[in-house]
Parts: structure tokens; C-alpha cells; sequence
């Protein structure tokens, strides 16, 4: 049995409600969908006990009906596990993991940033990676946002 399967098989042993959900995309690379209320005890358990001690990225994904985010963790040998969660799209919030991942920090201020979405527990800092100008309820990133082209600069004349 592979490093990979062995893994597979501990998630599934640990949480029932995975079976089905977690698959070995290739080798190196395993991928689990989590319902977003029994995420952070998978998220907990894939960092304490099957030792993924790095946070690669948090990639977000405007799914229409709900967000999607994907928590792209490693193991020092090079095993990378996705996990994957959503939440609703009317109640948009997930929790920060920068208590785990101070790292995470500038990967949740793009989440707030780009689509909109609270990260409870993440410390007030900078925006990131729109500008301080950029428009109060404004997110490019989610599928019905519509930029306003009305508003047009003046160019800048070096007079």
C-alpha cells in the first residue's frame, strides 16, 4: 500500500462521512471534499496527526450558489492533501486558520479582498490585494460582479 492509500485510509477510519470523498489524484497528490461543518476537526486532525505541516495556499472559487475553498497542505516529504470545503453564499464566512498557519494571513485578506467573504478571527491589518480606494462591496472575483465603467479617470498631464 502506498504512503498515499495509507493516508486515504486514516482519514476514512477517523471520518466516515469521507468515504467517497477523499480519492488520490496521482502520485504526491490526494484531494477531500469536507462539509464545512466538519471541516476544522479534518483540518485538525490532517495537521496534528497525519503531520501536513505546511500551508501551501487557500485557493477560492465563486461556486454561483455557495464559495468553495480549497487548503492546499504539505508534508515534508512531499505529499500534498487538498481539502476542500464551501459555505453558502448568504452566510459567507469561515474561520481563520492563522492560529495553525500564520501564513494564512495574507491568503484570508484575499478571500475578504476578492470575494467578499468574512474570515471571522483574522486580525485587522492592510487590505489585500486591492487598493484602499477600491469601492466598499466590490469583489472582482465573484461571478456577478459587474465593474462600473461609468466612473473614468482623468489621465494624469505632466504640466
Amino acid at each position: 500500500m502506498t504512503n498515499e492509500e495509507n493516508i486515504l485510509n486514516e482519514l476514512v477510519n477517523r471520518f466516515a462521512f469521507l468515504k467517497d470523498k477523499v480519492k488520490v489524484q496521482r502520485e504526491r497528490r490526494l484531494y477531500a471534499e469536507v462539509p464545512y461543518e466538519n471541516f476544522d476537526n479534518v483540518f485538525q486532525y490532517a495537521i496534528k496527526d497525519l503531520k501536513f505541516s505546511f500551508l501551501c495556499t487557500i485557493t477560492g472559487f465563486d461556486e454561483i450558489q455557495t464559495f468553495g475553498f480549497m487548503y492546499h497542505l504539505a508534508r515534508p516529504a512531499g505529499i500534498t492533501l487538498n481539502l476542500k470545503t464551501s459555505v453558502p453564499k448568504e452566510t459567507p464566512v469561515i474561520k481563520t486558520i492563522t492560529g495553525y498557519f500564520p501564513n494564512a494571513d495574507i491568503y484570508e485578506r484575499e478571500i475578504e479582498d476578492l470575494f467578499g467573504v468574512k474570515v471571522e478571527g483574522l486580525a485587522p491589518g492592510k487590505r489585500y490585494p486591492l487598493p484602499d480606494d477600491w469601492p466598499a462591496g466590490s469583489h472582482p472575483l465573484r461571478k456577478d460582479w459587474k465593474a462600473d465603467t461609468t466612473k473614468t479617470k482623468e489621465p494624469k498631464t505632466n504640466a
